[in-house]
């Protein structure tokens, strides 16, 4: 159930997908392709709130150890129970540093190997969770792309990211 990422790169690396249910930066599927806003007004709001919080707690924490663990809302934990998400690759991508002349990645899935340029990788969506469940079969995750060419079909079951 994991995604690693090397060939030419500065920093190999690997990805677990059963973590990001936990991450900021995850979309829903409807964000992305269906052009559904954000939450209601009101959960904005208290999004705000919870974020104005987190930073204060997190400045404050820089002079006390251990640091707290955010705990969830019961919104939140039903949320993730029943959304179908997706994670952005570029902070992934621009963490591993790839090698500036580099033009084409490989993915390497279930169903042999796939080439895509860099561009359009780093641009990519990863789904990792439909329902509130991790992908097993044709997992760990998907290859939508943001425009949502390849929404009907996807490219499935990746396992590793090289950069040629």
């Amino acid at each position: 159930m994991i995604v690693q990422l090397s060939g030419q790169v500065k920093f190999p690396i690997t990805l677990d997908p059963t973590v990001w249910i936990f991450d900021d930066r995850k979309l829903t599927y409807d964000e992305v392709f269906n052009g559904s806003e954000a939450p209601e007004q009101e959960e904005v709001e208290d999004e705000l709130k919870r974020k104005s919080l987190r930073f204060d707690r997190e400045v404050y924490q820089q002079k006390i150890n251990p640091p707290v663990n955010k705990s969830l809302t019961r919104a939140e934990k039903e949320r993730i129970k029943t959304e179908t998400f997706l994670m952005p690759l570029q902070p992934f991508i621009h963490t591993s540093e790839p090698d500036p002349m580099v033009k084409k990645a490989v993915l390497v899935t279930d169903n042999g190997d796939h080439s895509i340029d860099t561009d359009d990788l780093s641009n990519a969506l990863l789904l990792f969770s439909i329902e509130g469940k991790p992908l097993k079969e044709n997992g760990p995750v998907h290859l939508y792309f943001e425009d949502g060419s390849n929404k009907e079909a996807p490219i499935t079951g990746i396992k590793k990211i090289i950069f040629e």
